[in-house]
């Protein structure tokens, strides 16, 4: 598991998506993952507005906002969002 300062000191070359991180710190599973991330080609290519990982993990109950925040603050400090 990477701590906030394995992330914060991330180089250009590679970029983690939120969903990455979220399951790198334990907040959420691979498998939520994965649904997550079907739910939203689903909805996208069914032309239905575009709902980002967090919102459609958070609809099912498996991430907190306090979770969200702080996936979001490593992404902003490693200047990905």
């Amino acid at each position: 598991m990477l701590e906030n300062d394995d992330y914060n000191n991330l180089s250009g070359e590679f970029s983690p998506q939120f969903g990455q991180i979220a399951v790198d710190m334990e907040f959420i599973t691979a498998m939520q993952l994965r649904e997550a991330l079907v739910e939203q080609v689903e909805n996208d290519l069914s032309g239905e507005p575009h709902r980002f990982i967090g919102r459609i993990l958070s609809e099912h109950g498996w991430i907190t906002g306090e979770q969200i925040g702080t996936v979001l603050d490593i992404l902003s400090k490693a200047g990905l969002v």
